[in-house]
């Protein structure tokens, strides 16, 4: 299983690199984005949401209009997490927009992925194809299965271990029932027909749980 995934991540990588326009090596950069997503305080954001975010791409890049840009900014959404802080996004645009103007990547393709990942804040709306796509690949496990609903709604409580839990029950409540107000969650129709009635009852379930944990 570890090489079929070690496999998946490399092909990944370089045909995002490829695509891209990258022209100087970039196997450093691979194996620290691979260290970042596997920091230990990291119990959702890491190499598990990479993959299942990869996983999906492969599977819908035909709905991308520069697939290899899409890729790459997946690969660097979550480069920096830090629980502690709210620039996360800002700060792992910066470390792309660094990272590929060292491989010689054409500036245009550097800026239209620096703004990719920034739209994963999930602040604004998705303004392009492209845009709408890494939303809803990233917003993807909202309509997850049960099972890994539950999971990750486990490892995003063990993050923010460090927050007393009704302040962590509050806050996350309000998120989820930011999400579940939406007319709809995803943007893509793909997304959208796949997606949304299981990532609704996800949603409800897991605000009516919170609810009466009160």
């Amino acid at each position: 299983v570890e090489k079929v995934q070690k496999n998946l991540f490399l092909d990944s990588w370089l045909r995002a690199c490829q695509g891209i326009g990258a022209r100087a090596e970039t196997n450093a950069v691979l194996d620290r984005l691979m260290e970042a997503y596997s920091e230990p305080h990291r119990k959702y954001h890491t190499l598990q949401h990479l993959r299942e975010c990869i996983q999906l791409f492969e599977k819908v890049q035909a709905l991308a209009k520069n697939a290899a840009e899409v890729e790459m900014a997946l690969w660097f959404h979550d480069a920096i997490y830090k629980t502690r802080r709210n620039d996360n996004e800002e700060q792992s645009a910066y470390w792309a927009r660094t990272a590929l103007s060292d491989a010689q990547v054409p500036q245009a393709a550097v800026d239209r992925v620096s703004e990719l990942i920034l739209v994963t804040q999930h602040t604004g709306i998705p303004i392009n194809t492209d845009q709408k796509l890494i939303v809803d690949i990233d917003l993807s496990i909202l309509g997850a299965s049960t099972d890994r609903f539950e999971e990750y709604e486990r490892q995003i409580r063990e993050e923010y271990a460090f927050v007393p839990g009704w302040i962590f029950r509050h806050k996350r409540r309000l998120i989820l029932k930011k999400f579940l107000n939406r007319p709809r969650l995803y943007h893509t129709d793909y997304f959208y027909t796949t997606l949304e009635e299981q990532a609704h009852q996800n949603l409800s379930h897991a605000v009516h749980s919170i609810f009466h944990q009160y």
